[in-house]
């Protein structure tokens, strides 16, 4: 394996060391970012930030799931609103997928491996219409499940066609997992690179050694992919792969897009709440980006 291993380094792919610590860092020089995803309305944004002022815990980035189509005009505009006063990077999903169109096979066990994924022509144009609506009322952040389609919307933003300030994160249910692969999404306009959810700490750290944007890491997760929670290996998290985002309260959901309460958004920042208190007491000198919120 020493050949492949010596073919991978030369196109930038490095096996890293046991000791590896990532150098890299967001602009402003901090190692990590909390993200709480799963905020799919005004109502349950506004229970965040008020959850967030009320346990004087900072978060930096919400993100809905289960798509821009399945809201309003006026929820999107009061949710940028919102996300804007609070200082919150906002991320709308995709909304067009396969298990939202007339696919049999992603009702299957097998094929719903293929579930976020885009069917056709049509269905591409519908998913650039629907980041078209959120970004022309003011979104800057939109959340991606298909290579095909992240390559044309980084196009379109080259060409002035989309918001040039848009930044596109990969989920993890586009099912994303090693070094190669997120060299191949940051080469075609990724923004923010979310892996699948239970990668190890080697794992996360070849990833990290092989791109420079943010990776998105799960701290816990719904039931519906593992409920597992990993809290205890995020300062270690933090140190091999800054610049990171914390993805943060999943536990608190049955499952992808699921609907969050006002209670549960609370709970939610409960669960950054603990991290958080982790890294105060197992990596204290950890730099974390400032938030005004």
């Amino acid at each position: 394996m020493k050949e492949t291993k010596n073919s991978l380094k030369n196109i930038g792919i490095y096996e890293p060391n046991q000791d590896y610590i990532s150098k890299k860092r967001f602009s402003d020089g901090a190692q990590y970012r909390f993200e709480v995803p799963g905020i799919q309305n005004p109502s349950t944004l506004k229970a965040i930030i008020q959850s967030c002022e009320e346990s004087e815990i900072e978060i930096h980035r919400v993100t809905q799931t289960k798509g821009i189509m399945l809201l309003t005009d006026e929820e999107i505009e009061e949710m940028i609103l919102l996300a804007k006063e609070s200082h919150l990077d906002l991320f709308l999903s995709v909304g067009p997928r396969a298990v939202y169109d007339t696919s049999a096979t992603t009702h299957t066990k097998e094929g719903s491996r293929i579930g976020y994924r885009l069917r056709g022509y049509d269905n591409l144009v519908y998913a650039i219409e629907d980041v078209k609506k959120a970004t022309d009322l003011g979104v800057r952040g939109i959340v991606v499940y298909d290579e095909g389609l992240l390559w044309a919307l980084s196009k379109l933003r080259a060409n002035n066609e989309i918001a040039k300030d848009a930044k596109f994160k990969l989920s993890a249910h586009a099912g994303a997992g090693n070094p190669a692969s997120a060299k191949l999404f940051e080469s075609i306009g990724l923004d923010s690179f979310n892996p699948v959810r239970d990668l190890s700490i080697p794992m996360i750290a070849s990833i990290r050694e092989a791109i420079d944007i943010p990776i998105d890491i799960h701290t816990e997760n719904p039931k519906s992919t593992g409920g597992f929670i990993r809290h205890f290996e995020v300062p270690e998290i933090i140190k091999i792969a800054a610049p990171v985002y914390l993805k943060t309260g999943g536990s608190v959901a049955k499952q992808h897009s699921w609907e969050t309460t006002n209670d549960g958004a609370k709970q939610r920042i409960k669960q950054v709440k603990l991290v958080k208190n982790m890294i105060n007491k197992y990596y204290p000198e950890a730099i974390v980006s400032k938030s005004n919120i």
